[in-house]
């Protein structure tokens, strides 16, 4: 099966290599020529522009989106359009808003150009264990990917599902990472616990090996927790900062619209916002606030 795939960061890449290993053909493009050059030595075939992709590829094409969501996807879009022809499918596997998705599926329909949503799970471990695949967008487009889907799936039967039509493959992955914050932050903050505990002076890695095997709690991010603090229990070097992608900030304001109560996902987003305030103008005042109404004890920037 021929794909073209734009957008060669590691899971781009990765995807790449695990459809080469199984005797796809990918034509492979990334803006930057040096990224590209490396996707032809593990085998693929190169393009220097989305006009070279499209021509090497036989009809009826695939090409596959492996971008930041948001406006690369909508400018990616609008160049390849054109180029393309009815029935040519175009696969977000991206992060893209389900709606920004539905949008986009809508336009390229006008020209009988398919737009299929695959939310993919696996990050870096995609390349050896498989991806975990939500795949949105109308039956026959979705069938003819199937070689390829089920080629980066973990099996060919396992760890993918064509949840419905445009757009859901993309929501249910935005579902998915809401409930992912909610974990990450369980186990963040049990494990806070525990360091607290000076007195028991608890080796951390030792209790993330333990639960790993037979506890109630174990799970993949579990094993990636053991890992992390195999390498360095106090994580001095790294800073306590937590980006977010955008999917938990979806989720939340999704169940808002839906008036769905989701206080997990919710407070999971907070603290990840609540990580990137340096200042922290809120805990000034709040401390300002206490000392006024009852003369608290106010620390000041300039003690020790």
């Amino acid at each position: 099966m021929d794909i073209g795939m734009v957008g060669l960061g590691k899971m781009g890449a990765n995807m790449t290599e695990r459809l080469l290993g199984n005797g796809h053909r990918v034509v492979a493009h990334d803006r930057s020529p040096e990224v590209t050059a490396r996707a032809v030595e593990a085998g693929a075939a190169g393009a220097d522009s989305l006009e070279n992709l499209v021509e090497q590829l036989s009809a009826p094409r695939v090409v596959w989106l492996m971008i930041p969501a948001g406006d690369p996807v909508d400018q990616t879009i609008e160049a390849l359009a054109p180029l393309l022809d009815e029935g040519d499918v175009v696969v977000d596997g991206g992060n893209s808003f389900y709606k920004d998705t539905l949008r986009r599926a809508a336009a390229l329909e006008q020209d009988g150009i398919h737009l299929i949503d695959v939310g993919t799970s696996g990050g870096v471990w995609g390349l050896k264990e498989g991806y975990s695949m939500m795949v949105g967008g109308a039956d026959e487009p979705v069938e003819r990917l199937r070689p390829a889907i089920e080629t980066l799936a973990p099996e060919p039967d396992k760890g993918w599902g064509h949840v419905g039509a445009s757009g859901s493959g993309h929501f249910v992955k935005m579902v998915h990472n809401g409930i992912e914050y909610g974990l990450m932050q369980a186990y963040a903050e049990g494990f806070s616990i525990m360091k607290h505990k000076e007195e028991f002076g608890l080796d951390l890695h030792q209790v993330a090996e333990l639960w790993r095997h037979g506890s109630v709690v174990r799970s993949w991010l579990l094993d990636l927790t053991a890992e992390a603090l195999a390498e360095d229990q106090t994580l001095e070097s790294i800073a306590p900062y937590v980006p977010d992608s955008g999917e938990g900030r979806w989720t939340v304001f999704e169940s808002i619209d839906l008036d769905v109560p989701a206080p997990v996902a919710a407070l999971a987003l907070i603290q990840r916002l609540r990580s990137r305030d340096e200042e922290s103008y809120a805990d000034r005042l709040l401390s300002a606030m206490r000392n006024q109404f009852g003369g608290h004890a106010v620390k000041r920037t300039d003690e020790s």
